[in-house]
């Protein structure tokens, strides 16, 4: 008897060995999936399948987490030569910020294949920082800021404190416009109130600022002049919480776009200041000194980052 349990076990695990590779086919069928171009889904497949029920637009069901009872309309599929992977190809583009649910039916032994479609989110986070930092720059692509763009890159020293305060307030206002928005102005239906709020939130950011510098660095803030006072209403600082409010960023968005606002202004006062040292020994004619200079030297700088446009790493 326990010679005919032995066996039947035997037997059972080894049915269970020769299936495993069906079972892992089955549940891993889908090995790799990916965004492509603006409308497009790449799908590779762990085993051969049916290019009929790839073909078959009946069979898909797609569309962002966020929003699953809106259907995302396929234009085409594109199988590969080796029924190994796919292209899916949507009539709109997609989101590619957005979680995405694909679904497939009649390509494996299950009623459909789930799965979901998704960048990395720390590849999204620091996209969001150069983005803003070199593709959207608040100044050369903004033209925002520029009576302190103007006003404070004339000395190197100057334009590096200058821009240090700025990354300082961006990331402190930006933050703390998040907390506010998120849980004050939106459950209560304020963000009528949002752009007076943020308004407040960065005085009070460049306030202490500006206590911390008299006390600490009296040098830099006497270089400051009335610059670091302008920071207040600065549509710098102030465009930043109203592009997180408008794309409803979370808290470490909203970190990865203050930070990188503020480090494309400090960018940008730097090689302005690094010209403008230079330019004092260069010999301008006396009708382009002065500030005509430097909005020739600010559109050319304008034009080169013209060339991040459309760059996308993640």
């Amino acid at each position: 008897m326990k010679k005919t349990t032995l066996l039947i076990r035997l037997a059972f695990t080894a049915l269970l060995l020769c299936l495993l590779p069906v079972f892992a086919m089955a549940d891993g069928l889908i090995k790799e999936k990916s965004f492509g171009e603006e409308n497009e889904i790449i799908v590779k497949f762990a085993a051969p399948v049916d290019p009929q029920a790839l073909q078959n637009f009946d069979n898909y069901t797609v569309y962002e987490e966020d929003d699953p009872d809106i259907r995302i309309s396929l234009e085409r599929v594109v199988v590969a030569e080796d029924n190994m992977s796919a292209s899916l190809f949507f009539e709109n583009s997609l989101n590619t910020t957005k979680r995405h649910i694909v679904s497939i039916a009649g390509i494996s032994g299950k009623a459909e294949e789930t799965f979901a479609v998704a960048k990395s989110y720390l590849g999204y986070l620091f996209s969001v920082m150069i983005a803003s930092l070199l593709i959207n720059n608040f100044v050369f692509t903004k033209y925002l800021g520029l009576c302190v763009f103007f006003g404070t890159s004339k000395r190197k020293t100057t334009a590096k404190g200058m821009g240090v305060v700025f990354t300082l307030v961006m990331v402190a206002a930006g933050l703390m416009s998040w907390f506010f928005y998120q849980y004050i102005l939106k459950p209560y239906n304020l963000t009528f109130l949002q752009i007076v709020v943020f308004i407040g939130l960065t005085s009070l950011t460049v306030q202490a600022i500006d206590t911390i510098l008299r006390k600490v660095n009296p040098v830099l803030f006497n270089s400051f002049g009335v610059f670091l006072v302008l920071v207040i209403a600065n549509c710098v600082v102030i465009a930043v919480p109203l592009i997180m409010a408008s794309n409803e960023y979370n808290f470490f968005e909203t970190f990865m776009l203050s930070l990188g606002a503020g480090g494309g202004f400090l960018l940008a006062l730097y090689l302005m200041s690094s010209v403008s040292e230079r330019m004092r020994l260069a010999k301008i004619p006396p009708t382009f000194q002065g500030l005509p200079i430097a909005f020739i030297v600010a559109g050319q700088f304008a034009m080169a980052f013209l060339g991040f446009s459309g760059l996308k790493l993640f």
